[in-house]
């Protein structure tokens, strides 16, 4: 959890008063690999940061370090004061051979939630879920579920951690709709980590692309300027989806992996240090 030391907070792109978290110079090691380098981050209230990059690229320990479930070689990241995080893993087992409704998966987080239940799940348009075992739950179901059990916590900042996974694209825009709605509704912020590596949600303020260090950060472009993005998804996709234009020395194979390209293809890129 979250450690009560705190330390100044790193400059941040809005008033000092809407910063929820500051991530400065943060690197983690797991013996003698450097999962992480050097990356600074920051989250303001009511503002959506989407992080991707390839696979083992350290996305999800970099949440994990924000929310503070583990602890940086070196760096620092300063929460807000009393501040509140709702945290969506990317994986989280159960056990099929337990019995377990929707409703005593979120009453488990707590005692004296059932009420607070039922209004997570209406946040989340799945209160027709609540005494449906969570084994039955289609993807998009259970991302829905998760979701409002890290309402519970009325949360500053949702951390969601490949919130998609195993979600089809119908299921993805409506899921990116309701995070935008929450986002809008709360003015909550949101670090959400996405396993696609150009398409992202389209009311991200910022991206940033993880491998090990910053590679390069941004704001995505609008999927309706590109007519070919509106062929493949349809209009009303596309209005929900948005580009991210990597400017970094690498290319990325089908599978996410890193693909080394000359230096001088990219003169504003970032090379891959460790």
């Amino acid at each position: 959890m979250p450690s009560d030391m705190q330390v100044a907070a790193p400059e941040a792109p809005c008033p000092d008063a809407d910063r929820l978290i500051a991530v400065q110079d943060l690197s983690v090691s797991f013996g003698a690999a450097s999962v992480l380098s050097h990356v600074d981050l920051s989250v303001c209230e009511g503002e959506i940061v989407t992080l991707i990059g390839p696979n083992g690229a350290g996305k999800s320990t970099l949440v994990k370090a924000v929310a503070g479930l583990l602890a940086p070689t070196s760096g620092t990241v300063w929460r807000r004061p009393g501040l509140r995080l709702g945290y969506v893993p990317q994986r989280l087992s159960i056990d099929r051979v337990v019995p377990l409704t929707v409703r005593r998966f979120l009453t488990s987080a707590g005692s004296g939630l059932g009420k607070a239940a039922k209004t997570a799940l209406a946040e989340v348009d799945a209160t027709h879920l609540i005494e449906q075992s969570v084994h039955d739950l289609s993807g998009g179901e259970f991302q829905r579920v998760t979701l409002a059990r890290a309402l519970l916590r009325k949360p500053h900042l949702l951390l969601l951690d490949e919130p998609l996974q195993g979600v089809d694209l119908g299921g993805q825009l409506a899921l990116y709709d309701l995070i935008g709605r929450l986002r809008r509704r709360h003015r909550m912020g949101v670090l959400l980590v996405s396993h696609d590596l150009h398409v992202v949600m389209g009311s991200t303020d910022r991206v940033l692309c993880i491998n090990n260090h910053v590679c390069c950060s941004g704001a995505p472009e609008s999927v309706q300027q590109h007519p070919e993005y509106v062929a493949l998804f349809g209009p009303e996709a596309a209005r929900r989806l948005a580009i991210y234009a990597h400017a970094h020395d690498h290319a990325h194979d089908l599978a996410g992996n890193v693909i080394d390209t000359p230096k001088d293809h990219h003169q504003n890129g970032h090379g891959h240090g460790s």
